[in-house]
């Protein structure tokens, strides 16, 4: 591990701790703890090292948060590990098609999605503030996870930011759930991307053990505290700060696009 200034590990570990908190929320987290490592870590190769050391500290947080969501909020685990593994799959072939692609085409369509997505959100005040009577159908199950899995995964492998949220949306449209049980399903999808991303980083040798494992005591307890404030507070908090990570996430690709 390169020399790091201790100011310099402790502001990571409270970025770390917040985006624990916001990921476990409804997602996004890493739209904080990537640009910290990017920033915070100038002396190793950004596109490896700080990516992934970032699915190291994230997949900690992630698991602890879903293990909170499992023991108190109604989740389908069976569903979500289904649509976890279709988005694996995605993940990887999104990830392959990447080397090929220049995502620059892609983020401008991603930011008038989200932007339509806010503007759904704000008008329909009702959406996602209580689930539909009764379990999805089948039907809503398969559209979950091939959109949810496989399109959103094929996303998360192509570009990355903003997976946590565009699950909660899309999970929330197709299964009619409330966000707070959204936003649980979402981190048992969460669990099975990352695992596989650190899976590909691990075996490429890109991962600082040393540091992840500092961060990722922070970003557990983030994480945890998260989900337990979702958990109390309701889907009207959530709603609240699904927004505020979406308009976070439209400002971040656009000074990707056309600043930096």
């Amino acid at each position: 591990m390169p020399d790091i200034p201790v100011t310099v590990v402790a502001l990571l570990c409270l970025a770390s701790l917040a985006a624990g908190w916001i990921d476990a929320v409804v997602g996004g987290g890493g739209l904080l703890l990537l640009p910290a490592l990017l920033l915070g870590l100038p002396s190793v190769t950004p596109a490896a090292w700080a990516l992934g050391t970032n699915k190291a500290v994230a997949i900690v947080g992630t698991s602890g948060a879903a293990v909170t969501y499992v023991r108190k909020a109604p989740v389908d685990v069976g569903t979500a590990v289904r649509i976890g593994l279709a988005a694996l799959a995605g993940s990887f072939a999104g990830a392959f098609f990447a080397a090929g692609m220049s995502t620059d085409v892609l983020k401008p369509v991603i930011m008038v999605v989200l932007v339509g997505v806010a503007a759904f959100v704000i008008l329909r005040p009702g959406f996602g503030t209580a689930p539909a009577a009764g379990p999805a159908t089948r039907r809503r199950r398969l559209a979950a996870i091939g959109l949810a899995g496989l399109g959103i995964g094929c996303y998360d492998g192509l570009i990355g930011p903003g997976t946590g949220t565009f699950l909660v949306l899309a999970l929330t449209a197709l299964l009619r759930l409330d966000l707070v049980t959204a936003s649980a399903t979402a981190k048992i999808v969460n669990c099975c991307t990352n695992a596989g991303a650190l899976a590909m980083f691990a075996w490429q040798g890109t991962v600082l053990w040393k540091l992840a494992a500092l961060l990722a005591v922070f970003n557990l307890a983030g994480g945890t505290l998260g989900a337990r404030t979702a958990l109390k507070q309701g889907s009207g908090f959530v709603r609240v700060v699904l927004l505020t990570v979406v308009f976070a996430l439209v400002t971040n690709l656009a000074y990707q696009q056309w600043v930096a």
